[in-house]
């Protein structure tokens, strides 16, 4: 398949310079189904980004899309702010019922806006008003949104740099491997704690990714998260997971730190919680931590009804019988197999994932983007991510079907093969 650049003219002229994916695949998208997105010249193209994950479900879902039209059909609600409501009911009981009761998480739901930044700043408020503290931990290569408090505790120096003012309260640790093995579990941050001359405030809270996306995808051990969890509780620190990207069964599991056997004090949702690609966001967190005033933080935009609905739509029809795990391990598996037969042919390539979240790494980061780009001219969506953009990130919907997979995979070889 050829693609001829579209005219952009407007998109060139009218918006602003800060926009970005659309620079990477120059098409005009119009349809989108499943698996793949159509532009207004009828080219297909099969969707390894998804939403940046926030389309687990594929587009445009026919499930949830026939609950979303009939609510609209019926003149249910839109915006409701945190007023109760018919569809924020039907949501709340589906969660519990489908995810937190049989998962034995005593967790409280907070609505704190439609983004996740949104819930990671209500994390990091939660959490320095319960502990009456300032400071946060947060890891190298994390990223945990676009607004200051995430900022904060956002790694890359790209996205710090556009905040334009400094940003205090938050102190990087090294991730799990950061030393290439060769330094044990957390002994800088053991040893900063220890030492009263060491400089670092006792911290209200340490946020973490169980695979840190944006960074490059980096998989944190299940021993490693077991072992910060144990490290936060000895110290008298909350434990905040920002699940917001390798939530809603990314990683397998609908939340990615059960393969752990974890119990973060707070949890960090969007993206793909609402199922559907509408804004919505979650905080939940232990009934203890539930010491917020009416208001004190809140957003015009935290009751999107539509939302609630395709949220509970997805969580009944995947996963109340367990299955969606199980299909994304499986499909894991195959996306496992394509990556060693790559970096068997490509001694440059390195891989790592868990899930349907993969990462493929090149020694020379040029490499990932001219992959990309390649791939895009074949039909296939893919984004770079890493401090460098020298990974490949895959993250195709959770239900794309094998054969899909397959011609994806087989398009990513391609696309490697002939930017060698």
């Amino acid at each position: 398949m050829t693609i001829t650049p579209p005219a952009l003219s407007v998109f060139e002229t009218l918006e602003s310079e800060v926009r970005s994916y659309c620079r990477g695949w120059p098409a005009v998208f119009d349809r989108a189904q499943g698996a793949r997105l159509t532009d207004e010249d009828g080219h297909s193209y099969l969707d390894f980004f998804a939403g940046a994950g926030s389309l687990n479900y594929g587009h445009n879902n026919p499930v949830l899309k026939r609950a979303l039209i009939d609510y609209i059909e019926r003149d249910g609600i839109t915006h409701g702010l945190d007023m109760a409501t018919t569809a924020k009911r039907a949501f709340l009981e589906t969660f519990q019922n489908v995810v937190l009761r049989p998962r034995d998480l005593p967790y409280k739901v907070m609505f704190p806006g439609p983004t996740g930044t949104n819930a990671v700043e209500s994390a990091l408020k939660l959490a320095r008003k319960v502990k009456g503290r300032e400071s946060v931990v947060s890891f190298t290569n994390a990223f945990h949104g676009m607004s200051l408090g995430s900022l904060a505790v956002t790694g890359n120096a790209f996205k710090r740099a556009g905040a334009g003012i400094p940003l205090v309260h938050g102190t990087p640790m090294p991730f799990d491997n950061y030393f290439d093995g060769q330094v044990p579990d957390f002994l800088w941050f053991e040893r900063l704690l220890e030492d009263q001359g060491s400089g670092l405030n006792h911290p209200a809270a340490v946020i973490v990714e169980t695979v840190q996306g944006e960074g490059g995808i980096n998989v944190a051990r299940a021993e490693w998260l077991r072992a910060l969890q144990d490290l936060c509780h000895r110290r008298d620190m909350l434990l905040i997971v920002d699940d917001i990207q390798m939530g809603c069964g990314r990683t397998g599991g609908f939340f990615s730190f059960e393969e752990a056997g974890i119990t973060p004090d707070i949890v960090t949702l969007s993206k793909s919680i609402s199922g559907y690609g509408l804004p919505m966001s979650l905080c939940l967190f232990k009934p203890e931590l539930d010491v917020w005033e009416p208001g004190e933080h809140n957003g015009t935009f935290r009751g999107n009804n539509p939302a609630f609905v395709t949220a509970a739509a997805a969580l009944d029809a995947y996963w109340a019988d367990g299955q969606m795990e199980k299909q994304t391990l499986a499909r894991g598996e195959q996306v496992e197999q394509t990556m060693l037969a790559i970096c068997g042919e490509h001694d440059s390539a390195s891989f790592r994932g868990r899930g349907l979240v993969w990462g493929l790494e090149f020694e020379d980061p040029a490499r990932a983007s001219a992959v990309c780009a390649r791939a895009f001219q074949l039909g296939l969506l893919l984004e770079t991510s890493g401090p460098q953009s020298e990974v490949v990130k895959l993250l195709p919907p959770l239900t794309i079907t094998p054969e899909e997979l397959d011609e994806g995979l087989r398009t990513l070889a391609r696309a490697v093969r002939e930017t060698a």
